[in-house]
């Protein structure tokens, strides 16, 4: 650990295998994740969209234990060999590279999406995985997906569909319909968790920013913000 020149590298990549040497996942280590997975041996990672260390599988319980460590040649990047419980992947697949790119570039099949969003949803939240799933569509086909045309046409269209929706809602609320209610609810919410998408900010965050106020008078909260 001390060849790792962290005020250099703050954050390096984080390349996990398993035994068998199949690639699982990559993602990023700052010098507390790397000393907190040495400690415990279990594997923890520094996730850049909610700005925080993580330990791999606090929420599906995909933990992974490690078994061996490596760096490169240049110190800033490592790679591990761990056990993975369970899949490594959110999407439930087995490891993150499970889509295929052809030779020739054109993408290749992935299996039935959707096959596993009952899955997602029950291991980690509607929120997180609908999060995730407007993510991908940032590099989706804009001919088939209402999601990627609406990253295409930036923030100015985003912006005013959630102005417009947010309105939608507030004229269900005021005829106390309550299946309207619901259905304009939902896309307030869709709409929104598009927002945060098209400017890389995780959901956790805004939840953190809840938790925080709680327990705060909202004039007194108000206020704060003033000062």
């Amino acid at each position: 650990m001390h060849t790792i020149d962290w005020n250099r590298t703050p954050l390096i990549p984080a390349i996990a295998q398993d035994e068998s040497g199949a690639v699982l996942m990559l993602a990023y280590m700052n010098e507390e994740a790397l000393k907190r997975t040495l400690a415990t041996k279990e594997v923890h990672y520094f996730s850049r969209s909610k700005n925080r260390i993580w330990k791999k599988g606090e929420t599906s319980g995909n933990t992974q234990r490690l078994l061996r460590l490596w760096v490169d040649c240049d110190s800033d990047c490592l790679l591990l060999c761990v056990q993975q419980k369970g899949d490594a992947c959110h999407t439930l697949h087995h490891s993150c590279f499970f889509r295929e790119i052809g030779l020739d570039g054109a993408a290749q099949s992935e299996g039935a999406e959707g096959e596993d969003v009952g899955k997602q949803i029950a291991t980690y939240g509607v929120i997180e995985t609908l999060y995730h799933t407007l993510c991908e569509r940032k590099s989706a086909d804009k001919t088939q997906s209402y999601t990627a045309q609406l990253f295409a046409k930036g923030e100015n269209t985003i912006g005013k569909k959630i102005v417009e929706e947010s309105a939608e809602l507030a004229f269900a609320i005021k005829d106390k319909d309550k299946n309207d209610i619901v259905y304009e609810a939902a896309d307030v919410l869709y709409h929104l968790l598009v927002g945060l998408a098209f400017v890389d900010v995780a959901p956790e965050h805004v939840l953190s920013e809840l938790a925080r106020r709680m327990g705060t008078s909202g004039i007194a909260e108000k206020a704060s913000r003033k000062a």
